[in-house]
């Protein structure tokens, strides 16, 4: 995957001194809401909860080439703004607005990807989006980075075939999994947030994509994605000194969703403090800086510690990364394998098979019967974190029950359903990710 340069970061510095909506000493909160909330372009009236919940299941197994290195698609060209993500499949939008006067769209909102981006007029190969198309002409804080400029080679962007002049805009293309795509220009405008206290939060001359030629699976219901990640262009860094490098969120466990929505705070609003919190290193990856890895160490089940080891990253440092797109928590097979040995002798269920479903330790309990649950705590570096049944078992219909990790032969992926009810704070500062039971509905 290729990231912007890191001597882009002081291109994003310099934007970051003209934001004055937000400061270092003040923070926001604003709504995050599941795709598949009622509040969200993606929700089905017509579907089950236990068909919400298979197809996130599924988008969690697909997610998985997300975060494997892949080769460029033959539309990629060499030295551009380019990187490989799977597609609009993370599972929280945010409600933002481009432009001046601002155009409200929803995004997807994901931690996995980093760049900001949209569809836009004039479009000259555009999936159907059901909302209008941003248009930049009539935005006049919009301006495109030219071609020929310092911060063009900064942000590994390239030059269009109509030319190089100063009038040519700088371009990026990203490529995705499943062979979609995004192309367009880079450009600057200003980017507003709908606070939760009813006041907007804009920042000027923010980085977005402004998406030209757009194909493949995208739905049409969506209007772009915000990336959340570490690298230089997401909105994480180049909010950087505003926000005092400190984000978090609050996700409201799947069954309990309702017309309620989950928070990402910003800021001093994104500070985790108090009793209870539990803290543990971020580990920098410079080859993949997109994603937040951390150290897990072990699993326990009850009193049975399973010391964590993989022949994909090793039992070392940085060796899962935690990502708010991906529902199931995912392991390595071959650890995972002693983890499902020790639930099933705990629970010792009748056990069930579900091809749909894709998860391979589910129990038949009807809805009058309990589940034998144990107790399941996630050990990282300098953090015990306790798990809540809510976290580790989901009813997925009315008489099965399935165990929420699986197993994969990837990098290892700490999911949302393993993060709902927690309080999850980034400090890219101090390097490390914060963890607080919370009652989310209540933020």
């Amino acid at each position: 995957m290729a990231a912007l340069a890191t001597t882009a970061f002081a291109l994003f510095l310099l934007f970051v001194s003209n934001f004055s909506s937000v400061s270092a000493k003040g923070g926001f909160t604003i709504d995050l809401i599941h795709r598949d909330s009622p509040r969200s372009p993606f929700y089905n009236p017509a579907e089950t909860p236990s068909q919400r919940l298979e197809n996130a299941f599924r988008r969690s197994f697909g997610r998985l080439s997300h975060f494997k290195p892949t080769t460029s698609s033959s539309v990629a060209q060499p030295n551009q703004a380019e990187s490989t993500i799977i597609n609009n499949r993370g599972e929280y939008l945010m409600e933002l607005a481009i432009g001046t006067p601002p155009v409200p769209i929803k995004a997807i909102a994901d931690t996995g990807s980093d760049l900001i981006w949209t569809q836009c007029k004039p479009c000259d190969d555009c999936y159907t989006q059901t909302d209008p198309l941003f248009d930049p002409s009539k935005s006049s804080t919009y301006k495109t980075v030219p071609c020929s400029s310092n911060q063009c080679t900064e942000l590994k962007g390239r030059c269009s075939a109509k030319g190089s002049g100063s009038g040519s805009a700088c371009q990026y293309e990203v490529n995705y999994g499943d062979q979609s795509y995004t192309i367009g220009d880079i450009a600057v405008d200003t980017l507003t947030l709908a606070s939760t206290t009813g006041r907007n939060v804009s920042f000027p001359k923010t980085i977005i994509g402004c998406g030209h030629n757009n194909d493949g699976t995208f739905d049409k219901k969506g209007s772009g994605i915000v990336g959340l990640g570490g690298g230089d262009e997401s909105l994480i860094t180049q909010l950087g000194t505003s926000i005092d490098g400190k984000f978090s969120y609050c996700l409201i466990p799947f069954a309990s969703e309702g017309d309620q929505t989950s928070k990402l705070n910003f800021g001093d609003n994104a500070v985790v403090s108090g009793s209870g919190v539990l803290s543990t290193p971020i580990v920098k990856d410079q080859t993949r800086k997109t994603f937040f890895f951390l150290t897990l160490e072990a699993i326990s089940v009850d009193n049975t510690k399973i010391p964590f080891s993989s022949s994909i990253s090793g039992s070392g440092e940085g060796n899962i990364i935690i990502d708010s797109g991906t529902t199931l928590t995912i392991l390595e097979q071959s650890f995972y394998s002693k983890l499902e040995e020790a639930v099933d002798k705990v629970v010792g269920g009748e056990r069930v098979s579900d091809p749909q479903i894709g998860i391979p330790l589910c129990y038949k309990v009807s809805l009058s019967q309990d589940l034998k649950v144990p107790n399941i705590t996630v050990h990282f570096t300098g953090a015990d974190v306790k798990l809540e049944q809510q976290n580790t078992f989901v009813r997925v219909s009315d008489d099965t029950v399935c165990f929420a990790f699986a197993p994969a032969q990837s990098l290892s992926i700490y999911g949302n359903l393993a993060q709902a009810g927690f309080l999850v704070g980034y400090d890219l500062k101090g390097k490390a990710v914060s963890f607080k039971p919370s009652d989310c509905t209540k933020f």
